[in-house]
Formats: C-alpha cells, sequence, structure tokens
C-alpha cells in the first residue's frame, strides 16, 4: 500500500491516535443507561450535566453533555458525526459483543470492510456508533495506490463463534478509540483542512462520496463523506461537540496548529492544547499524548 502525504512532505507522527469524543444528548440519564447497560461502558467521573465513560479502568473513550431537550440528530444527518467507533483488541472480543446484541434483538447494521469487521448502532439521540475489530495489517491488500476496503456482508455466524464460551462483562479494558467518521459538505475542502493543512495520509480515495485518511498507516483514524445533505448540527441539536486527536509532543501540536491557522482555519488554545475547527464547525482538539 501507498498512501499518499500532504505534497509539502509534513505527516502527523505515526503514534498519533483518537482520543474520547464529547457528545451533546438530551437526557443524560437515558443515555447512561445505553452507554453503561448496553455498549458496556463503565462510568468514571459524574458532574451535574456531564459523565465520562470508558472502557474498565482504561482512559475515557465518550464524554456526555446534557442539553435537554436537544433535538434528535436528524434520520439523513447532518455535517458533522457520521459515526464514532470503538475499536476492540480482537475477533473474540467482538463476537462477545455481537452475541450479546443478538441476545438483547438490538437493532444494527454489520459490515466485512475487508481490514476490520464492524458492528453499526445508533444512541436514543440518532448519534451514529460503529464497535469493530481490525484484522491483521499482514491481511490487509491493496488496489494501485490504495487500501483495498470495502463494505461486504457481515459473517456474523462466525463472528459470535470467535467468542469461545466467554461470556460478556463489558469492553475490554484495552478497547480504545479507533476512528472517526463526519458528514461534510464537500471533499475536496475536507482534504485541504485534513490532509493537506492537517497531516493526515490519504489512505483510501476512490470509495463512491468518501475519502479515508491516517497516521502511520492504519486504515484509517478518521474518514469524510458527502453522504449527508446537510447543513451543519446545531447548537440544540444532539450532536458532535468536539473529537480528539493525540500526538507525541507540544512541538506537534504547535507545529500543526501554526499550519492549520496559515492555511486559515480557526485555531483556538494554548501550547499542547489546541482547538481546531474545520470548515463545517467541526471541533478537533489536538493534545499531547499522556
Amino acid at each position: 500500500m501507498t498512501v499518499i502525504s500532504p505534497t509539502d512532505g509534513f505527516r502527523l507522527p505515526e503514534s498519533t491516535h483518537v482520543g474520547p469524543v464529547h457528545l451533546q444528548v438530551s437526557d443524560l440519564g437515558r443515555s447512561l443507561e445505553y452507554y453503561e447497560s448496553l455498549l458496556g461502558l463503565q462510568l468514571q467521573a459524574t458532574e451535574a450535566d456531564r459523565a465520562t465513560l470508558g472502557a474498565a479502568d482504561a482512559r475515557p473513550l465518550v464524554v456526555l453533555h446534557e442539553r435537554r431537550g436537544a433535538r434528535p440528530a436528524p434520520r439523513r444527518g447532518a455535517y458533522g458525526l457520521y459515526h464514532f467507533a470503538i475499536l476492540l483488541p480482537d475477533r473474540a472480543a467482538l463476537g462477545r459483543f455481537a452475541a450479546r446484541m443478538t441476545q438483547l434483538s438490538m437493532p444494527m447494521g454489520m459490515a466485512d470492510h475487508l481490514v476490520s469487521e464492524a458492528l453499526y448502532l445508533t444512541d436514543p439521540d440518532g448519534l451514529g456508533i460503529e464497535v469493530y475489530a481490525d484484522r491483521p495489517r499482514s491481511t490487509w491488500k491493496s488496489r494501485g495506490q490504495e487500501l483495498l476496503m470495502s463494505s461486504d456482508p457481515l459473517d456474523l455466524t462466525s463472528v459470535i463463534a470467535a467468542a469461545g464460551h466467554t461470556p460478556w462483562d463489558g469492553l475490554p479494558a484495552d478497547t480504545t478509540m479507533g476512528h472517526l467518521h463526519l458528514h461534510v459538505g464537500n471533499l475536496d475542502e475536507a482534504e485541504r483542512f485534513y490532509h493537506a493543512a492537517l497531516g493526515l495520509d490519504k489512505v483510501v480515495w476512490s470509495y463512491s462520496g468518501a475519502l479515508f485518511l491516517s497516521a502511520g498507516g492504519y486504515h484509517h483514524h478518521l474518514a469524510v463523506n458527502t453522504w449527508s445533505p446537510g447543513p451543519s448540527a446545531r447548537d440544540d441539536d444532539a450532536r458532535l461537540l468536539e473529537w480528539q486527536l493525540w500526538v507525541p509532543t507540544d512541538d506537534d501540536v504547535e507545529t500543526v496548529a501554526t499550519r492549520v491557522e496559515g492555511a486559515g482555519y480557526q485555531v483556538d488554545g494554548t501550547v499542547g492544547n489546541r482547538t481546531l475547527t474545520d470548515p463545517w464547525g467541526t471541533r478537533l482538539r489536538l493534545l499531547t499524548s499522556i
């Protein structure tokens, strides 16, 4: 596979990874019931209108912010979140999760992406969620310069069988946030922001209406698509408030912030903690890894 790096040669460090997502929800109690009881996340901290959840005692994955009466996400989406993707450590963990969802008769989509196997759910406010497991990198294939990805039917029976006889016991401690997938208004402008300015590599670009980007040769830390008619999510909608990208050092944060600001986009914050705003109002917080 040949990934396409920005023409000026700058690339995000290979160890770049996605951090927690911050979501605005209409009813915190209802959302906690869903994310704890159904998804298997554990409550790590609470405030009056905010709750932080993660897998076991690991780092946070989801931060819920309540805005009472927030409108649910529209059926065809808005510019902003399409889904966030929780990455399980192996196929057996995905099998246990799939068995749990099947036992509960939870409606879900599913797909075999060749590089990964995935299940898709929707939270009580209509926000999209993917739960997936990667196939070994040694099995990933290329077509020309691109990584080969698809949306083939998932062999759910085989996935569930991979769980063996181990019962579901919540998300494993080494569960992480694998990637974000966003609705955008224009792929060329998204490429200018996320590839040319931010420094993510292009990995898949011939998928209809979508672009997949990553650091370090991963299949994608970010995907963007033009499948929603827009407009951008409103302040009083259930929506993605921000997502986070973690890089190794403060210098990395500042280098990226300078590049993005120099390209004409909004940048806020302080050293080692910068907030970047894409052309459709989606906020990305760039932080130093801990």
